[in-house]
């Protein structure tokens, strides 16, 4: 509680230093990303469909956190730039499955190295038994909110 006794006390809630993290990481990702043309976005759909070729819009929004108009017109537009390729017609149901192309993979290469360079920075700080630690404890908490939203 806030010393008023009402609401939640931002210098102690585990929540908001979360949620502050959680933007402090996506800026520095965005300043490092920003001189290669990219986003957040831009990056995450590329590096899931490097690691889950053949990912439909809807799946991918899901992993980028995004909705699936937004990532509609992302996946036009890395079309466009020739970075990833879709079938015209879905060969199975309605969805299309997206992939790199050998320039999104160039340019995923770079993105990743520079994304790569901002974890560093935010893990510098901590040994690696610590890193290890909290790895274990965000999963967890991850897996406690799914849960209890999940009616587990």
């Amino acid at each position: 509680m806030s010393q008023d006794g009402v609401g939640i006390d931002l210098e102690t809630s585990l929540g908001y230093l979360l949620k502050e993290a959680s933007s402090a990481l996506r800026t520095a990702m965005e300043e490092v990303l920003r001189p290669l043309g990219m986003s957040v976005t831009h990056y995450s759909c590329l590096e899931l469909l490097a690691q889950r070729p053949g990912l439909s819009n809807s799946e991918l929004a899901r992993g980028a956190f995004v909705t699936r108009q937004t990532m509609n017109v992302l996946l036009q537009a890395l079309e466009r730039a020739g970075h990833v390729t879709r079938p015209t017609q879905a060969p199975v149901g309605k969805a299309l499955p997206t992939r790199l192309t050998p320039r999104g993979r160039q340019s995923l290469e770079q993105a990743s190295a520079a994304v790569r360079s901002v974890e560093a920075r935010m893990l510098s700080g901590l040994t690696e038994t610590e890193q290890s630690e909290a790895f274990r404890v965000l999963q967890s908490m991850v897996r406690s909110l799914h849960a209890e939203h999940d009616g587990a």
